[in-house]
């Protein structure tokens, strides 16, 4: 313990400069103590030193002083005066949280101020403590409850923030993963989505797919660049759109180029682009209507045939704003014949623990290997087997969004 007035502020003074005596353990809670006058801080530097809790202790004298230190170093504790010759009251309670939120806040008020202590609590502080009515026992336990509630407050405030993003990212997912507008017989499709390895931040990868009143059907599947909200709303903006622009009768050329007007109105960021395929089949007849804006190619199935196939195709939207074209080519469709549709995510996975990913043709590799399986079951197999290669770097890190259409 200290034993006079002049050795306590001396030592007060001494550690200033640091963070106290390096004897201290890690795992004792440090504390900044915010006080202009040199008697007080003895008092709290004797119950400190009587207290059962062993606390790395600092001390300030003002709010300046503070602030110094808090912009390289965050206590787990403030012990504040109300009373500092640069701060006065609850605007040094928030000046002090806004510089060290996650750290907890016990004030010192006088014997007559206890409303303020109070109202210091309802600020923002964890609990106050009345001069000259404070033992050492008192004063630890408040300290260690302070740290305690300003950790589960943290805990709590961390929870509510994920839960509002999961639901965030459930109603962005099911606007990006509609139920199919399929009005009659005919075709048979299937669609999977599947989240990359970093679930929390949500992808642009989106598909729909529309029968109209005279039985054409029309797909599309696209991926906006990058990850995250932004990226997911952008993606159910295009896919709204694409849908809305099918049942106005809109397709071809002149449908893409609406998508990327609509793509350069809403991006929030120059950079970024969206590539996607669509695809038309009229009844009754044995081609499709394609359309690629910067995507890959698509996989077709005839009986237990399964190919690559590469169309003519335009930029991704956004690329060359106002320059691009898209031609619409053909695709020959047989009856009984299917076309897959997906987004790059599907072979774009590492294979193993090196560099070498999936690719174009591990991709047709696998779809080969299961060709003679159902629709369903295909591309569930087909998504399973690529993340399972995967596997050893944690799975597939981009979403995967694949459409499987089949004519009868």
């Amino acid at each position: 313990m200290v034993t006079s007035r002049a050795q306590a502020v001396d030592l007060l003074a001494a550690g200033a400069g640091g963070l106290g005596p390096t004897a201290w353990e890690p795992s004792e809670p440090v504390v900044l103590l915010v006080e202009d006058d040199a008697g007080d801080a003895m008092l709290v530097e004797e119950l400190v030193a009587d207290s059962a809790l062993k606390i790395r202790l600092r001390w300030v004298r003002s709010m300046a002083e503070a602030a110094a230190v808090l912009a390289t170093d965050i206590p787990d504790c403030v012990v504040l005066d109300l009373h500092l010759p640069d701060a006065q009251g609850l605007e040094a309670v928030s000046r002090i949280r806004a510089s060290a939120e996650q750290a907890a806040v016990v004030v010192l008020t006088g014997l007559a101020e206890e409303e303020t202590g109070l109202a210091a609590v309802a600020a923002g502080a964890q609990d106050y403590l009345i001069k000259g009515r404070v033992e050492p026992e008192l004063f630890g336990r408040a300290v260690r409850y302070a740290i305690q509630r300003k950790q589960a407050e943290r805990g709590a405030v961390a929870l509510q923030a994920s839960q509002m993003r999961a639901q965030e990212n459930a109603r962005l997912e099911r606007g990006l993963l509609p139920r199919p507008l399929l009005r009659g017989e005919g075709v048979e499709a299937v669609s999977r989505y599947r989240p990359g390895r970093a679930q929390t931040l949500l992808g642009g990868d989106f598909y729909d797919i529309v029968q109209s009143a005279d039985g054409t059907v029309h797909a599309v599947v696209g991926d906006v660049s990058g990850h995250g909200p932004d990226e997911a709303a952008l993606g159910v903006a295009l896919r709204i759109a694409w849908r809305t622009l099918v049942l106005s009768g809109v397709t071809g050329s002149e449908q893409v180029a609406r998508l990327e007007e609509l793509l350069l109105a809403e991006r929030i960021r120059n950079e970024v682009f969206a590539t996607l395929v669509t695809l038309t089949a009229a009844p009754g007849e044995r081609t499709a209507r394609l359309v690629r804006a910067g995507h890959h190619g698509l996989l077709t199935r005839t009986g237990t045939e399964v190919e690559w196939v590469e169309t003519p195709g335009g930029p991704a939207l956004g690329v060359i704003p106002g320059l691009a074209r898209w031609p619409v080519t053909e695709l020959a469709v047989p009856a009984g014949a299917a076309v897959v549709l997906f987004t790059d995510g599907l072979f774009e996975g590492h294979v193993g623990r090196g560099t070498e990913r999936l690719g174009e043709e591990g991709l047709l590799r696998l779809a080969r290997e299961r060709a003679a399986l159902a629709p369903e079951p295909f591309v569930d197999a087909l998504i399973e087997a690529a993340e399972g290669l995967a596997e050893a770097q944690g799975g597939l890190a981009d979403d995967v969004a694949v459409t499987h259409l089949r004519w009868s």
